[in-house]
């Protein structure tokens, strides 16, 4: 958890008032959830990992006897906690407010989470996240916009190159199945799936063999990774789709991801964006995801800058269902803010006029408030500083704080006899 210093904070705005601006120009409405969430909620079993990870709140009246006799019960210690991401309250707040929302309902949140992280470059116990989700539309239209959306927001940033890698949970489950994994075996199976990135295939297959998985799915699987071109995912299309998966894949899941692709393509297209070697989206048939509630289409963002996502998500048709009594299709996307941010220049508002004001001791109060209304009213930004010894070193630190302009005034200065020098 971590304070910013103005600098930081400015540039962090920006970041978000980007963000902000591209989700709304595509049809998505803000709305806001409270930080926490009954514990049963957070931990209902859906939320993977992360579960364990959350802060739950103490009930208030425990004394110290209760708290000793529910020490190894944490539902009985909690019934509060704070939400560990936005898509568990987003379930709950239509589940609440639906007959208020529309049939298809594109939201979006952007909010700090908390997760007992083990703090490290990039993860952290409080970060934002910016969310975008459509609910009550079962279609790949939905996976499209939300695609759409994304990529859109990461070219408004400037973030040139990033790619969307695309899976989905059926073919993972037929592929696993068509391996030899037993059901009872296939959550683990693809926590260790999940690692492949990071430990290489002989890591996989030796971390599977310790956990005990069935040997001759294990097998099955290794020779599949060994195929000749199994990891070549590029360019994306049915063809590719198909060459990355075993024989047989399911019709409609790899007709749905083919669609998705094509209705990201002529987006991008109709608005004159470019890219080079086809659309940025890879299929990765290895793709998992860690949270326990996807059901479908999961994705997740790279960029060529960093070895880690900057973000992702997915559909997850049954969640809304627990809080509802029926089921609703959902899907959605999360740009991890803090990753992003960091990758973002910190250039100042482009043509914004911020001004510092040096003033002498005994300038009048009246007269100082007065001039700096004037330049407020003009549209300027404006902070009024006495003249210290070392005035260079209060320039240096007004450019860092992102002010353009400094002007020195004496006692009866009016607005137009200013004259503003440049802190570039």
């Amino acid at each position: 958890m971590r304070d910013f210093l103005p600098a930081d904070k400015a540039r962090r705005e920006r970041v978000l008032a980007v963000i902000r601006e591209r989700y709304r120009a595509h049809g998505f409405d803000e709305i806001e959830t409270p930080v926490v969430e009954d514990y049963d909620r957070l931990h209902a079993g859906i939320g993977g990992d992360n579960e364990k990870l959350a802060f739950n709140v103490l009930k208030r009246g425990l004394d110290a006897d209760a708290i000793r006799a529910a020490a190894d019960d944490p539902a009985r210690l909690s019934d509060l906690g704070l939400r560990y991401d936005l898509t568990v309250p987003l379930a709950r707040f239509y589940a609440t407010h639906r007959a208020e929302l529309p049939t298809v309902f594109r939201s979006i949140q952007i909010a700090p989470v908390w997760r007992a992280e083990r703090p490290q470059k990039g993860r952290y116990r409080q970060f934002v996240q910016c969310d975008i989700d459509i609910i009550g539309d079962a279609t790949g239209r939905a996976e499209a916009e939300l695609v759409v959306a994304s990529l859109d927001t990461l070219d408004a940033l400037g973030l040139d190159g990033g790619t969307i890698r695309i899976n989905d949970r059926r073919a993972l489950d037929w592929m696993l199945e068509v391996f030899g994994f037993a059901p009872d075996e296939r959550a683990g199976v693809l926590i260790t799936i999940d690692k492949l990135d990071k430990i290489g295939v002989d890591g996989v297959v030796a971390e599977l063999s310790e956990r005990g998985a069935t040997p001759e799915a294990v097998a099955a699987f290794r020779a599949f990774l060994h195929r000749p071109q199994t990891l070549e995912y590029r360019p994306y299309g049915e063809g590719q789709i198909r060459k990355a998966l075993p024989e047989g894949a399911p019709d409609d899941v790899v007709t749905g991801l083919v669609a998705i692709g094509d209705a990201v393509a002529a987006a991008r297209a109709a608005n004159a964006v470019t890219d080079p070697g086809g659309i940025p989206l890879v299929f990765d048939p290895f793709l998992v995801r860690g949270m326990g509630y996807y059901t479908g289409t999961i994705f997740e963002l790279a960029h060529p800058s960093v070895d880690y996502s900057l973000g992702g998500g997915g559909r997850y048709d049954g969640m809304i269902g627990r809080f509802l009594g029926q089921d609703v299709p959902a899907v959605g996307f999360s740009i991890g803010f803090e990753r992003i941010v960091d990758l973002v220049g910190a250039e100042a508002d482009a043509g914004a006029s911020a001004v510092v004001l040096v003033h002498d001791r005994d300038m009048p109060v009246a007269e100082l408030v007065t001039l700096k209304a004037a330049l407020v009213a003009g549209g300027s930004r404006v902070r009024l500083e006495r003249r210290p010894k070392n005035l260079k070193a209060l320039l240096e630190r007004a450019a860092a704080d992102g002010y353009t302009s400094f002007a020195t005034i004496a006692a009866g200065a009016s607005r137009d006899e200013l004259e503003l020098k440049s802190l570039s």
